[in-house]
């Protein structure tokens, strides 16, 4: 098949959370199972054009946006020769610092132009290479009017008319909810915005206008489809996603072991793996010393990697660490950005327990690798989480998670049983402070009192298997059945 990915992120180019890592992963995979896969993605500001040997590829491209005919130029990147990454440069709509927002975290108020702009540019980028492709994957908001664009605009379409639209939902959250002053620039029809479609109390949602269009539409684990479904994790769209019927379902991330294995991290001081972990103790030794730390390999390390942001929970965990840390000999590690009442609680943590919590406030993606590959525990105690990636990464690192059973959370981490020490994390069901400090104090007694079943724990836990490959074939199965689908 041929296959045609649009995103607004993908690593290593440019990321704000796990879309990113899955559109950098997902499309490797595909074409590791002999399919023809190309990646649509805007050509942001921040993006090093020379680190990632960006060439020319298309001077010109001619894109109407309702009765404007806008001109943006296109680049192209094959990083291993797989799967080509193309970059649409539109100077005017992502020559900025932020992806989807300023310094301070607000929209930019043209957001709904940039990414209508975007969706119809992809489409027209593959009309112009003559490049027909048998699915058009778009993922979130961002890309949700690409599976519209299709149905309406490009109905008849000698190039684009066969292809089915699967539209990859990652955070039911964010919908790409505005007003209505750009929808005639978007080329969207009047006739479309009702509320089963585009409009949504008097504004235009992206993302629900991209479910009605899609021929199949997917989340990233099954709890988190099942949960969205119904109740407040629907986030107001669950009697649509009802309305797909078998046609909604979830399909788990994987991970990309080849970014992230302790048998073969280039950040790491030495590889390890469950059999000989010496390599893990040097690598919490350069974390603690990274962070200020005290080193000492017999105090557990909590590792915490996360946007700063209500969905992760991290409020919660502020009104318990105090109590936490009065409580049990424990060190914290905590790397993330976003809410800037949280970043300035949590950088300040290390100067008010020196030599027992560390804090980076930003993103280094060397620091995470450390963090995973140095802590003896990963505290994730979202609110909720659709699929999540960092408790599958510290799986295999040997860091037993912590984490509230919701989404991909409770999808990949098993309780452990205390009569037995079989499991690979600790699992809670409510997210409160008493849940927060409950569960880590659980976690952190098993480390001291019982240190067998940490271990066994451990190696448990890094023969876990959650690869791309698996995941793929559960795409290409999805990709089959909507062709199916579109072929009446």
């Amino acid at each position: 098949m041929k296959i045609a990915m649009i995103s607004s992120e993908c690593v290593p180019y440019a990321k704000t959370g796990g879309l990113a890592d899955v559109v950098g992963a997902l499309p490797q995979a595909l074409a590791g199972l002999g399919h023809e896969v190309v990646v649509i993605l805007p050509l942001y500001g921040c993006i090093d054009q020379e680190k990632h040997r960006l060439s020319p590829c298309m001077e010109q491209l001619g894109v109407w946006m309702g009765n404007t005919l806008e001109w943006c130029a296109v680049h192209q990147a094959t990083g291993d020769g797989k799967v080509p990454v193309y970059f649409i440069e539109h100077n005017k709509y992502f020559q900025r610092d932020g992806l989807y927002h300023d310094a301070w975290f607000n929209d930019y108020p043209d957001n709904p132009r940039r990414f209508a702009f975007f969706s119809r540019a992809a489409l027209q980028l593959l009309r112009d290479l003559y490049w027909m492709p048998d699915i058009v994957h778009a993922h979130d908001w961002q890309a949700a009017t690409a599976v519209a664009y299709l149905k309406v605009w490009h109905w008849n379409d000698p190039l684009l008319a066969k292809a089915a639209g699967i539209l990859t939902i990652h955070n039911l959250a964010y919908q790409g909810v505005y007003g209505t002053e750009h929808y005639d620039y978007s080329g969207l029809r009047w006739e479309h915005f009702k509320p089963d479609i585009f409009e949504d109390h008097g504004r235009v949602n992206y993302l629900k206008g991209g479910i009605h269009f899609a021929d199949r539409v997917n989340t990233v684990s099954p709890t988190y489809a099942k949960e969205t479904l119904s109740g407040p994790l629907s986030c107001g769209l669950a009697p649509f996603l009802s309305a797909k019927g078998d046609r909604y379902l979830g399909i788990l991330n994987g991970v990309d072991y080849a970014r992230w294995s302790p048998g073969n991290d280039r950040y790491l001081p030495l590889p390890y793996s469950a059999d000989d972990l010496a390599g893990k103790a040097a690598a919490k030794e350069l974390l603690q010393r990274t962070l200020a730390l005290a080193v000492d390999p017999t105090v557990p390390v909590i590792g915490i990697v996360s946007r700063f942001v209500a969905q992760k929970g991290l409020d919660v965990v502020a009104s318990a660490l105090d109590r936490i840390l009065a409580d049990m000999v424990v060190q914290f590690a905590v790397l993330g950005a976003g809410d800037k009442v949280l970043e300035q609680y949590y950088g300040a943590l290390a100067a008010r327990y020196p030599g027992r919590v560390g804090a980076y406030i930003g993103y280094s993606d060397e620091l995470s690798h450390i963090i995973e590959g140095g802590s003896d525990l990963f505290l994730m105690p979202s609110q909720y989480e659709p699929c999540g990636l960092n408790q599958i990464y510290s799986l295999r690192y040997g860091t037993l998670p912590i984490v509230r059973a919701t989404g991909g959370l409770e999808d990949t981490v098993e309780q452990y049983d205390e009569k037995t020490g079989a499991g690979t994390g600790f699992k809670f069901q409510y997210l409160s402070p008493e849940a927060v400090y409950d569960t880590v104090g659980w976690a952190v007694s098993t480390w001291y009192d019982r240190p067998a079943h940490f271990a066994a724990m451990r190696r448990e836990a890094m023969a876990k298997d959650f690869s791309w490959e698996e995941s793929a074939k559960r795409y290409v199965e999805l990709y089959r059945r909507a062709l199916e689908d579109k072929k009446p």
